[in-house]
């Protein structure tokens, strides 16, 4: 069994190596002629590098992929199972399973590609605590960095999945015995792993050697731990630690401020916590971002191709949720006429699959995001911090605003700050859809974290996806707000082979 873990480790380092050296945008340096190894990558800064810089290499080439390929598209899967994204044609079988919410146990892709990605990083852990060679700056900002993206990790896993098996290790063997383990029990690791991680990281951007600072919002900082430990305190409730997170990065403007909407998703503005850098080697395929390069629709609209699939557009129900003079509806939503039909799509990115010049990256932490984290937190702890909690929203608000016309001589008006406590809930929610619709999964787990409105006990996917899912052509259940765990992957572990979420 060592040997074969030695084996597997070894392959899945030359295989990062490959990954990460055929990118010279994010690494500026190539690997040594020898043989690269789990024993000795971590005896260079150089290589050891490369193998984290593998992880955002491998996101953004799956960010890129117009398929459902996870982490680095967790989008498409989850804008499917919501509200946000309509399917045009339904014999387009993997995707029409989430759109439908018919998943069955034989879906496995994502649960497959996220513990393979958690394997990698714990390989990296391991190599880098056992080093005693690294730079030292080097060692902690890529121990930091491995932490951040396990975390980020386990953070999808638990809400995609709820209860998961937790490993922090590489012995395949142990491994295959897990049991899962309770969501509160993967959310304290991930806390553990954000705090080492705050702790470990740069506040600064750094360049490829790790050592000089960069203009290039593309590897994690400090910031971006942070970003992610106020969105986890958000979820588990943890208001008050949810708030102070988040006001850590609000107040670090010498990084970040809220820009106009035209200027958000440009590459390294200053709403961007951490971003991924397009990495294709053959950029002239003419799109920045995943995002652009799928939501983006030609003038013939969506359509189901073998080569030029354009497959999805925007719902009805993201554009109904904005109010008059709101400048999102017009900047961050396009559509294209065909015959009679009008088709919406997401807008946020613009290049499309039409620009070959890198001006985008798709963008993973936002400050603007902070700002309705914070806000969220202090409504729910109510009492005079609901005046708090909507005076952020309006702040977002002045930067989301349209121009003055005749026929809008107010847009996007404020929010008045005396609302009662279930209003101040509806604005939240409104905020938050019309802010991050089609981001990384946020209206999906929004749904499914956020109370009922008008029954104690269930969930706003309860009450919103009843509709929405028999319009899809499905039927909704409470027991969809889980995706199944894998057959294959239960039956190679024998702790899991009765550990199946309900209703799969």
């Amino acid at each position: 069994m060592k040997i074969h873990d030695q084996l597997l480790k070894g392959k899945i380092f030359l295989i990062v190596i490959l990954m990460s050296t055929s990118c010279k945008k994010i690494l500026e340096v190539t690997p040594p002629a020898t043989s690269i190894n789990s024993e000795n990558v971590y005896l260079s800064d150089k290589t050891a590098i490369q193998v984290v810089t593998g992880f955002f290499t491998k996101l953004s080439l799956d960010n890129a992929s117009r398929d459902l390929v996870f982490p680095g598209s967790i989008f498409v899967a989850t804008g499917l199972s919501s509200d946000e994204l309509l399917l045009y044609d339904k014999r387009d079988l993997v995707r029409n399973r989430y759109y439908s919410n018919s998943l069955s146990e034989n879906d496995g892709t994502a649960w497959r590609q996220y513990y393979n990605a958690i394997f990698r990083t714990n390989a990296a852990i391991e190599g880098l605590e056992k080093s005693q060679v690294l730079t030292s700056a080097v060692k902690r900002q890529l121990l930091g960095e491995s932490k951040f993206i396990r975390a980020f990790c386990y953070f999808y896993l638990v809400n995609l999945y709820g209860d998961v098996p937790l490993t922090l290790g590489t012995d395949p063997e142990i491994n295959r015995l897990l049991f899962r383990s309770p969501k509160d029990q993967v959310y304290f690791q991930i806390i553990s792993d954000l705090k080492e991680a705050e702790n470990l990281l740069s506040e600064h951007h750094l360049n490829e050697t790790l050592l000089n600072t960069t203009s290039e919002r593309v590897r994690p900082t400090k910031w971006s731990a942070k970003a992610l430990l106020a969105r986890t305190y958000l979820y588990i409730k943890d208001f008050d630690n949810a708030e102070s997170k988040s006001s850590e990065i609000i107040a670090n403007t010498e990084l970040f401020n809220l820009l106009p909407v035209d200027q958000v998703f440009l590459k390294n503005s200053r709403e961007t916590i951490w971003s991924l850098q397009p990495v294709r080697a053959d950029n002239n395929l003419g799109y920045n971002t995943g995002e652009g390069g799928l939501f983006v629709l030609p003038p013939s609209g969506p359509n189901l191709s073998d080569t030029q699939s354009y497959p999805l557009y925007l719902s009805n129900n993201i554009l109904a949720n904005f109010e008059a003079g709101d400048a999102r509806a017009t900047n961050w939503v396009n559509s294209v006429a065909v015959g009679s039909n009008i088709y919406p799509y997401a807008f946020k990115y613009k290049a499309g699959r039409t620009q070959s010049t890198v001006t985008e990256y798709s963008i993973v932490f936002r400050l603007s995001e902070q700002y309705l984290i914070r806000a969220e937190a202090r409504v729910r702890q109510g009492g005079a911090k609901i005046a708090e909690g909507i005076a952020d929203l309006n702040y977002l608000r002045s930067f989301r605003r349209g121009a003055v016309s005749s026929t809008i001589p107010n847009p996007l008006p404020l929010i008045p700050s005396g609302i009662s406590l279930n209003d101040a809930y509806v604005a939240v929610e409104h905020e938050r859809q019309a802010e991050l619709f089609t981001e990384w999964g946020h209206r999906w787990f929004d749904l499914k974290r956020t109370p009922g409105f008008l029954n104690a006990g269930s969930t706003r996917a309860d009450e919103i996806m009843q509709l929405v899912t028999a319009n899809k052509g499905g039927t909704w259940s409470a027991n969809w707000e889980l995706y199944p765990i894998p057959q294959s992957e239960r039956l190679k572990a024998p702790n899991l082979t009765n550990a199946q979420n309900p209703g799969y």
